[in-house]
């Protein structure tokens, strides 16, 4: 799919329908500016990393996955990407991953609909990312688990993250999936409107999530007010949930993507260290 236009609309170029519908923040334009000098890279030796194809009931999808060269079954760990796609940063998250013991893999999850990873329009984005259903999004993922599980992959380790728009689907695919032990949530939306494909919220499901998740946002991010992370940190009290929400007061939308300008290094860094020890208290490492 060609780019029409490289400059992207302001937030008020768009409805709030438009917003709500593609389930983006109005924090993702200040996280979505050019590439920050603290780019991390991370290679590959050492690790079988790559391309896959993942079957799915209606054929096959992409996906990326690494693992470690030798040994296994590793635990397996999702990971859902921002509303950018498949870009190299989730590529290299995976590498980190797979540095830490882990059989990571990152599905394709708009594949039927289109690939917006080297799109800038931003109107480009919401027309594919608005199509996509969550039903869609937990199916490929359950696919994406089984995968892993054929491939050196052990499912009953299982974690899932995710970031922006992906930060929503992990607390969706906790509350989906029976074999998800621990989940960590980056930035994703937690109230809001709904619309027919995307038709709950997070905190529709508090009391149906299935294993325990770690919520990290940032105190400036424009599109996830602080209010609504109250609400959200009252209904897991309520229902007695176990998981957690960490904000980093400074930190704005996009804070652990280091690619972009929005990338804060002490918040992301900690955030990670979290990641880790989340995963390895509720058997997910």
């Amino acid at each position: 799919m060609q780019n029409r236009s490289t400059n992207a609309p302001s937030e008020t170029d768009l409805t709030r329908r438009e917003f709500v519908a593609t389930t983006l923040s109005a924090g993702i334009a200040l996280a979505a500016s050019p590439v920050s000098a603290q780019t991390i890279t991370t290679g590959s030796s050492g690790m079988v990393a790559g391309d896959v194809k993942i079957p799915v009931p209606d054929g096959e999808i992409s996906g990326y996955r690494a693992r470690p060269d030798s040994g296994g079954p590793f635990p397996i760990v999702l990971i859902a990407y921002e509303v950018f796609g498949l870009q190299e940063h989730i590529k290299d998250i995976c590498r980190r991953f797979a540095r830490e013991g882990y059989l990571a893999i990152a599905p394709d999850l708009y594949y039927r609909q289109g690939d917006v990873s080297k799109l800038e329009n931003f109107d480009e984005i919401f027309k594919i990312v608005s199509k996509v259903p969550d039903a869609q999004v937990m199916s490929d993922l359950d696919a994406a688990v089984e995968w892993a599980a054929k491939n050196k992959g052990d499912a009953k380790r299982l974690g899932v993250t995710g970031f922006c728009w992906g930060g929503r689907i992990t607390w969706l695919y906790a509350a989906h999936s029976p074999k998800v032990r621990a989940g960590t949530a980056w930035y994703g939306r937690l109230v809001g409107d709904t619309a027919a494909l995307q038709p709950k919220n997070p905190i529709d499901l508090v009391t149906q999530l299935k294993a325990p998740v770690l919520g990290l946002y940032g105190g400036q991010d424009q599109g996830i007010p602080l209010d609504t992370i109250e609400k959200m940190r009252d209904a897991l009290k309520k229902a007695g949930n176990p998981s957690e929400i960490i904000v980093y007061p400074e930190a704005p939308h996009g804070f652990f993507a280091d690619t972009r300008p929005s990338y804060r290094k002490e918040a992301a860094e900690d955030g990670w260290r979290r990641l880790l020890a989340w995963f390895k208290k509720y058997g997910a490492a």
